[in-house]
């Protein structure tokens, strides 16, 4: 029996919730792509939705150029001070210094940056997690060509089912350790990872690397506009991200934390006039994050990511939003977990805005009539998308279905999604 405070209380919870909600349905209405008829949107992990205001920005900073002339000081003027206020913009949410942030155009130019500064020599190890994005994987095997040296892996797909109650960063810390050897320079790693939502003990993973003086390098790309996040504290080497997924800003724009310590002991990778002091005659390099930068960039898209994280920062802090999302990732993670043919990747409740899932085809009746039976995850995704509206990822590795939960995401969008495979029989 319920008591009248327990009661209240409920329905208070509720009352609440009801409110959030609609205010967040106030929220939503600024983003055109979210309010397409009847279209669920679940790909926040690979590219966001924009809002009206960042999408305005861009159309009226191209012409506002045009207007000062194209190449004049005054357009130089303007670009200058776009480019200063995007890194303190960036550096705020972070809480560090403009001057440890390099601009790039995505999560793979910061990572490649990473890797290619430091001064490899034949027989120096680097270390990977097995749940790497193919990119970083790539970059890596191009290092071991050109250099010589050895690429190592530790199983973190063997931990993303651990018990709970911090065994499960433990294990990761300890496994990765472990690992570590005597010629290991630098582990490169995710943050939140992009195939299993997993999100890794960054700040303890940065002591033990640093203890035995190992870099540390971070994709970020699953990460920022997710978590909380003081870089100063965490102490990541580099830090690479883009803006276009959690932060829903426009494609082309990313940028790097680079820990202010290790500015003198890496390289530049790409050489340009932005990453140059201006004593002449022979170049010397600035010793903060324009070190890594290159030339000219599409200045006109700075305001649109600004707008991006304030427009977020609007409905509440980045903290507030986490909590949202990890509330709304439960709801979707409890619901796919209780149907019989849908194996969740991880068992655990998600810590991030990733579920990824299978659709387990042999526990599906063989006289099923669902559109979803006996096909792949890729066209179980097209055909979601294509017959319903219902925009969701298949992965490759593994072999899965990936939904991303925002805190944009509604309640409404939820149902949807888990009705179709609730609608399995």
């Amino acid at each position: 029996m319920i008591s009248s405070a327990g009661l209240s209380h409920s329905l208070d919870s509720d009352n609440l919730e009801r409110d959030r909600e609609e205010d967040l349905f106030v929220h939503r209405s600024h983003f055109p792509a979210l309010g397409v008829d009847n279209r669920t949107y679940f790909n926040y992990g690979g590219q966001g939705v924009m809002c009206g205001a960042a999408l305005d920005a861009i159309n009226k900073n191209f012409r506002h150029i045009e207007s000062l002339g194209s190449f004049s000081n005054a357009a130089g003027d303007w670009m200058v001070a776009e480019y200063n206020a995007t890194k303190t913009a960036i550096a705020q949410e972070f809480q560090v210094s403009p001057t440890t942030i390099t601009l790039t155009e995505n999560t793979t130019v910061g990572c490649n940056i990473a890797l290619w500064a430091v001064d490899w020599k034949q027989g120096d190890r680097l270390l990977l997690s097995d749940c790497e994005h193919p990119g970083i994987i790539a970059a890596a095997i191009q290092i071991q060509k050109r250099f010589g040296i050895e690429i190592d892996y530790f199983p973190l797909t063997n931990t993303r089912n651990a018990s709970a109650e911090g065994k499960d960063s433990e294990t990761v810390v300890e496994l990765l350790v472990q690992h570590l050897q005597p010629q290991t320079r630098m582990v490169m790693l995710s943050h939140i990872c992009w195939n299993t939502g997993q999100v890794l003990p960054l700040k303890a993973i940065a002591k033990a690397c640093h203890d035995q003086n190992v870099l540390v390098a971070v994709d970020a790309a699953q990460s920022v506009g997710v978590l909380p996040l003081n870089l100063a504290d965490i102490a990541a080497d580099f830090y690479a991200f883009t803006t276009h997924k959690w932060w829903c800003a426009p494609l082309g724009l990313g940028a790097l934390y680079i820990r202010p310590e290790i500015f003198e002991a890496i390289e530049p990778v790409f050489v340009g006039w932005r990453g140059l002091t201006n004593k002449l005659p022979i170049p010397q390099w600035r010793q903060d994050g324009a070190k890594f930068e290159v030339a000219s960039s599409t200045y006109a898209l700075y305001e649109s990511m600004r707008i991006a994280i304030a427009h977020a920062n609007s409905w509440g802090t980045q903290l507030q939003r986490y909590q949202r999302i990890c509330q709304l990732s439960k709801k979707v993670w409890e619901r796919l977990d209780a149907l019989p043919h849908i194996d969740c990747i991880r068992q655990l409740p998600p810590e991030s805005g990733l579920i990824s899932f299978k659709v387990n085809q042999e526990l599906i009746p063989s006289s099923s009539q669902s559109a979803i039976a006996n096909k792949s995850h890729a066209l179980i995704a097209k055909h979601l998308e294509s017959e319903h509206q219902i925009l969701i990822r298949a992965l490759p590795n593994p072999d899965c279905l990936r939904a991303s939960v925002h805190y944009l995401t509604s309640i409404t969008d939820i149902e949807r999604l888990i009705s179709i495979f609730e609608a399995i029989n």
